[in-house]
């Protein structure tokens, strides 16, 4: 029974990280649906998607999803180039002691 109680908190905070990455996702999510829906979708006289609509909306999604990569991926590569720094900063203060 002690296994499991300990298990707990990992279980909760992973559980919390889910639900943290789902809303994230969720926000992502809506913010490309209202930004294409804004730039593409100007006629709601007929109930049909239009060909132009149609095609802008793929090409808002495919920008965006592309740009968040991108995005991402700078990010990682600065998070690397920080701990790379940082961890040659240390490496010198501990050689100078």
């Amino acid at each position: 029974m002690a296994a499991v109680t300990s298990d707990t908190p990992d279980s909760a905070k992973v559980e919390s990280e889910q639900i943290k990455q789902f809303k994230d996702f969720l926000i992502s999510y809506n913010k490309l649906s209202e930004l294409c829906f804004t730039d593409c979708v100007h006629d709601f006289t007929v109930r049909q998607v239009r060909d132009k609509e149609d095609r802008c909306a793929m090409n808002c999604m495919e920008k965006y999803l592309k740009m968040n990569q991108r995005i991402t991926q700078r990010f990682q590569e600065f998070q690397m180039q920080a701990n790379e720094a940082a961890m040659a900063a240390a490496q010198k203060a501990g050689t100078l002691t």
